[in-house]
């Protein structure tokens, strides 16, 4: 018996379709993302005036719901990246914890949606992640960030540990003022970022998704 030579074409269209969709995804979300890193504000009575709020974990959210924790992880770091290069004023210390801090809310958040797809579990995750987000602000900023300010700044940890006794006389060391501001501060900014998430998915959904 003759065997048939003539090779069957393996069919891999859709597969690179999805995969350009995805980077598409991730790259507008990065955009999104560096952009809102510009629209941050103090508020002055809760923290000190170096420390701001802003959204721009709320893409890495989005990506990491609708593509998977890996693409959230990706985001925040394409977001960083492009901080650094071309607005970066911390000389990659505020990049570094603002990328690591959003690494462990996407990814948290996007491993539990993605292991049981529903809206519970897209809250779920998001509460998690930003709860993980919160926990992780303290050895982050303890150990790398602060000190790197210190180096750089050449700012002594006490003027540091200064500003926030202007706002809570009694907190006495950086441990205590992270734990005290620092943490619940970053848990606010996670759950925030995690209801404009919840209001806004669903309307996004055929971009983020490719749908018509």
């Amino acid at each position: 018996m003759q065997a048939n030579s003539e090779a069957r074409p393996v069919r891999t269209g859709g597969h690179d379709r999805n995969q350009v969709r995805k980077l598409t995804v991730t790259a507008m979300l990065s955009a999104v993302a560096f952009v809102l890193m510009f629209l941050d504000f103090p508020i002055p009575m809760l923290m000190p005036s170096f420390v701001k709020m802003d959204f721009s974990d709320l893409p890495e959210l989005l990506g990491a719901f609708a593509l998977g924790p890996a693409y959230g992880v990706l985001i925040s770091l394409i977001k960083n990246l492009i901080h650094l290069l071309l607005a970066g004023s911390t000389n990659g210390a505020g990049e570094l914890c603002n990328f690591l801090l959003g690494a462990v809310f996407a990814w948290v958040a996007g491993f539990v949606y993605q292991r049981n797809k529903s809206r519970r579990t897209a809250v779920l995750g998001a509460v998690l992640g930003a709860v993980a987000m919160a926990v992780a602000s303290i050895p982050v900023n303890y150990f790398l960030t602060y000190p790197a300010y210190v180096v750089i700044y050449g700012m002594p940890l006490d003027t540091i540990i200064g500003m926030y006794q202007a706002i809570l006389p009694s907190a006495g060391s950086l441990l205590e003022c992270l734990v005290i501001f620092n943490m619940p501060w970053t848990l606010a900014k996670g759950l925030l970022d995690a209801v404009l998430c919840m209001l806004i998915y669903k309307p996004l959904s055929p971009i983020l998704h490719g749908r018509r």
